[in-house]
């Protein structure tokens, strides 16, 4: 078995995690994307409070005892809090081909059924939005290079779900940084 990574598991409002990404530093590992991912299982419906501590040990016992990974998602994102599992200064597991390329961004729900353009689902991915954007900032990334997880050509999942249009993602993201930055983009 892997060694595993431990998890930072701490939870921050889209602020927080902003400032919490911006006293980072990436030396031993810099990341190239970003790959959006959803949980499926748990869905919404599963999580009416969203994810808590118990969610975040929850994880580990299934990525690590019985996945036998060494790491899972960098971040695991619900309707109230985004929350830190894997550093993110460190690769994780969440994607076969991209691993040791991209962060892993798990957004609580199954968007192959759930919305996502209302209610809860709206509210993941305005917090998704915002995390990607503080990501694609702190790190220098272009939002267009994100990728869903059923991109990965070694995967057979439908993730993050038919309900997630990626361009929209992505302008929602560019929109997002020139609303925090503007002035600073052509």
């Amino acid at each position: 078995m892997p060694t595993w990574k431990p998890i930072v598991g701490l939870s921050f409002t889209t602020d927080a995690f902003d400032t919490y990404c911006h006293s980072l530093t990436w030396n031993a590992w810099r990341p190239s994307f970003i790959v959006l991912h959803n949980t499926a299982e748990p869905n919404l419906a599963d999580r009416p409070n969203g994810f808590t501590q118990q969610s975040m040990k929850g994880f580990v016992e299934y990525y690590r005892d019985e996945q036998h990974w060494s790491a899972g998602p960098h971040l695991f994102i619900d309707d109230r809090k985004i929350w830190v599992f894997t550093p993110l200064t460190m690769s994780g597991v969440h994607s076969p081909s991209w691993n040791k390329l991209a962060l892993g961004v798990e957004m609580l729900g199954n968007y192959a059924t759930e919305p996502f353009n209302s209610g809860r689902g709206a509210a993941v991915r305005d917090n998704a939005v915002a995390a990607i954007a503080t990501l694609s900032a702190v790190l220098g990334l272009d939002p267009a290079t994100m990728k869903l997880h059923k991109e990965d050509p070694l995967t057979t999942h439908v993730c993050p779900g038919k309900n997630v249009k990626k361009p929209a993602v992505i302008q929602a993201v560019k929109d997002l940084l020139v609303a925090r930055h503007p002035g600073e983009h052509p």
